[in-house]
Formats: C-alpha cells, sequence, structure tokens
C-alpha cells in the first residue's frame, strides 16, 4: 500500500466536503431553508465551534472542512494540510496558522479551521 502525504489526505478530506456540499445544495433546492434551519446548526454541533475550552480533534476537522466548503472562499489545500499536521502531531492549529508564511485576514486568522 502507498504512503499518502498530509497533503494528499487534505485533498481527499476537502473532495469529500465538497460531495457533501453538493448533497446539502441539492436538499436545500428541494425545500428552501433546509440549510440553515436544519443542516447548519447540526453541523455547528457536530463541528464543536461554540465549545471553546478545549482543543479541536480530528473527530471534528472533517465537519469544519466542511463549513469552510460552504463559505464563500472554501477551504485552501496548504492550510487544511497545516492544520492537519499539526493535529496529528498534537498541536493545536492554531499555532500551525499562526507561523510567519501564513496570511491572515482582517480581524483574525480566517484561514485556520480552529473556530475557537
Amino acid at each position: 500500500m502507498a504512503n499518502i502525504t498530509t497533503h494528499q489526505l487534505a485533498e481527499l478530506i476537502i473532495g469529500i466536503a465538497r460531495a457533501q456540499q453538493a448533497i446539502v445544495e441539492g436538499m436545500e433546492s428541494l425545500k428552501a431553508g433546509y440549510k440553515t434551519t436544519h443542516f447548519a446548526p447540526a453541523l455547528d454541533n457536530t463541528a464543536r465551534t461554540r465549545v471553546t475550552t478545549r482543543p479541536l480533534t480530528l473527530q471534528e476537522f472533517p465537519a469544519r472542512v466542511l463549513m469552510q466548503c460552504m463559505g464563500r472562499g472554501g477551504p485552501k489545500v496548504e492550510q487544511v494540510a497545516r492544520d492537519l499536521e499539526a493535529l496529528l502531531a498534537g498541536h493545536s492549529p492554531t499555532a500551525a496558522a499562526a507561523a510567519p508564511a501564513t496570511p491572515t485576514a482582517p480581524g483574525g486568522d480566517a484561514l485556520s479551521l480552529d473556530m475557537t
């Protein structure tokens, strides 16, 4: 079996999130308001974005990637790979996102998947 790199795993996670997003968009086209009324609260609960007392885990990571896919810009493979590497190494993705090479958005680091 071939070894998978963190970058390849990040691409796979983003691809799965985009497929999930397509399903959500299909449901939204069948029933207006589905995404905001039913799906967004369930996804928010799964991603545990409101729990700020503990660090991000691998279990919440895919849901957070899906949340980024549903945003305007979508996730960047490089940032997802950096956050994934940090999680696999046992570090907080916020520390990995604070590296000098990481661009930041006004008002904070909008590129990191750490939504605390």
